[in-house]
């Protein structure tokens, strides 16, 4: 074994010109913990993110190569290149093929864009874009078109307009204070601080739960994180990557300051020093809009306000399961932690951490100006309270809706989505996206409700639901479901990393081998690290127990 002791680094050295380039787009004082921020501004500038340049950032952040090489081919959006002269064209379409958009022709829509603008433009296919009331859906540079065609998309072209706008018809600021908006923080700031229990008090009668999957309690997670040290953090989970949910995009598009300020209310009562929200990066004009609007609540606050980081998604659909967006906070890969420690405990940069969806916290100023009777009063179905619903797929009105918790899927496509369209008939759905599992039509009065699913080997999740017509192959659905899965495991544990690749190949086969993917499944559920592994069977599962005709 040779123990000589190396004189020199491994790696190159990066240039001068590569160092002038990265520092160009650092902070003044850059922190390793912004490494993906920094990569999405250097991408930005040039295009794609040379070796050079990942050298030079490693230099700039005084860390080893490898840990800015690794993260940044972890996520999808991320371009790395040998050299400029490797670069991709300057413009991308990315066109969705997953569930809904699969559904209205997206594969046939991405071949199509290939044969019209490929070499000149590249042309991709990618997971959902958050946009499944238009389906199909193409983005054009970071500037989503749906119902897309080719014809539509040349326009785009031709228009070079490749950039997303923020919403329009977004509340201001200035329209929020104006309709009392923050007078509820504001009084709190001010308030005694036993005030402080008697909203969570509220919250806990208004049984609000978490409303990104999990559904935990809220007032017992801001008890739980109130009782440890500070400082305490909070994160924001807008990272909404499940197919067939857009449910967050349109709360944002249409009011992004409620959000805000049940954000704020939740800091000031759980006791929080710092506050990172983390946005999907297809949310291009969102973030637009949520800049604005934080510039504009920094400068007139109603109080004091906690720092606020507005940090940016890569592509990483694994970075919605809350411990693997703390881990790309902290500029590293996405890749879930194993617990205990819980992240209330031991969570952002060690600290204790309070994570929530966003449309969790919209609900807090409502409930708190209404009263939690108010909200309760709201369920059917033995359920309480209301919760935004993605509905698409074959159902003539497809959009968000504020809905009944425990309303069913046959009153959701009736009463808000319109009916069938024409000449379809329902055949299944899917209750939480792709994770959620598949049901058929025979169960479409069943509550959509945290626990009445579990029984039937599904359950609510992000509320997405996507519905199935006669037209369509569940078969078929439960195999876009796995490839998706498949292509985003994080790799972190072999049953799912192995288990959803090994189950997709066998799916695309004539006959199903019913035995083998049992076994699949039974495994990933079994030994998977997160989520991500242990639903993935969810569709499979439920597509061979509902629907042996397919098979």
């Amino acid at each position: 074994m040779n123990s000589k002791v190396r004189s020199q680094p491994r790696e190159n050295p990066a240039s001068a010109i590569a160092l002038q380039e990265v520092a160009l787009c650092l902070d003044d004082a850059p922190l390793r913990h912004r490494l993906v921020e920094y990569l999405h501004r250097i991408q930005d500038t040039h295009g794609c993110l040379t070796h050079d340049h990942l050298l030079a950032l490693a230099q700039h952040l005084a860390t080893a190569p490898v840990e800015v090489f690794e993260t940044a081919s972890f996520y999808h959006h991320f371009d790395i290149v040998a050299d400029e002269s490797a670069a991709p064209p300057a413009l991308t379409i990315r066109v969705c093929t997953s569930i809904t958009c699969s559904m209205y022709g997206g594969e046939q829509l991405l071949q199509e864009l290939k044969d019209l603008f490929e070499p000149d433009i590249r042309i991709q296919a990618v997971p959902c874009v958050g946009r499944c009331a238009q389906a199909p859906v193409a983005v054009v540079g970071r500037r989503p078109l749906g119902y897309a065609a080719p014809l539509s998309l040349q326009q785009a072209v031709d228009d070079g307009i490749v950039e997303d706008e923020p919403p329009p018809d977004a509340v201001s600021y200035e329209a929020y204070r104006g309709g009392n908006g923050y007078r509820q923080l504001g009084q709190l700031h001010e308030a005694r601080p036993e005030s402080r229990d008697d909203i969570i008090a509220t919250l806990r009668d208004a049984r609000l739960r978490g409303l990104g999957g999990a559904g935990f309690p809220l007032a017992h997670k801001w008890e739980i994180v109130r009782r440890q040290p500070a400082p305490r953090l909070m994160a924001v989970n807008i990272d909404e990557g499940e197919p067939g949910t857009f449910k967050d995009r349109h709360l944002l598009e249409d009011n992004p300051h409620q959000f805000l300020e049940g954000m704020l209310i939740a800091a000031e009562v759980v006791g929080i020093e710092k506050i990172y929200i983390y946005l999907r990066d297809e949310y291009a004009g969102i973030r637009a809009l949520l800049q604005r609007e934080l510039t504009a609540l920094r400068k007139q606050p109603p109080c004091t306000l906690p720092p606020i980081e507005l940090r940016r998604g890569a592509g990483a659909y694994i970075c919605g399961e809350e411990s693997a967006m703390l881990e790309s906070i902290e500029g590293k890969r996405g890749m879930p932690r194993l617990r205990p420690p819980y992240i209330a405990e031991r969570g952002l940069f060690g600290r204790p951490t309070l994570a929530h969806n966003m449309e969790t916290l919209y609900w807090i100023p409502e409930i708190l100006a209404r009263g939690a009777d108010w909200f309760c009063a709201h369920g059917v179905n033995g359920c309480h309270g209301m919760r935004g619903f993605s509905l698409s797929g074959r159902v003539n009105r497809p959009g968000m809706y504020m809905a009944p918790a425990g309303i069913s899927a046959r009153q959701l496509i009736d009463d808000y989505g319109d009916g069938m369209l024409d000449g379809h008939t329902f055949k299944a759905y899917f209750p939480g996206g792709a994770s959620g599992g598949i049901l058929p039509a025979a169960l479409g009065d069943l509550p959509l409700d945290f626990d009445t699913l579990r029984d039937h080997g599904c359950f609510l999740g992000s509320a997405a639901v996507i519905v199935l017509s006669d037209h369509d192959s569940v078969r078929n659905m439960a195999a876009n479901a796995m490839r998706f899965f498949a292509d985003e495991s994080c790799g972190r544990c072999t049953p799912c990393r192995i288990g959803t690749r090994r189950a997709a190949d066998l799916m695309q086969e004539t006959v199903w081998d019913r035995a083998s993917l049992d076994d699949l499944c039974q495994v990933m559920q079994d030994a998977s690290i997160c989520g991500l592994g242990q639903a993935a069977p969810n569709p499979l599962r439920c597509a061979m127990r509902h629907f042996p005709e397919e098979f």
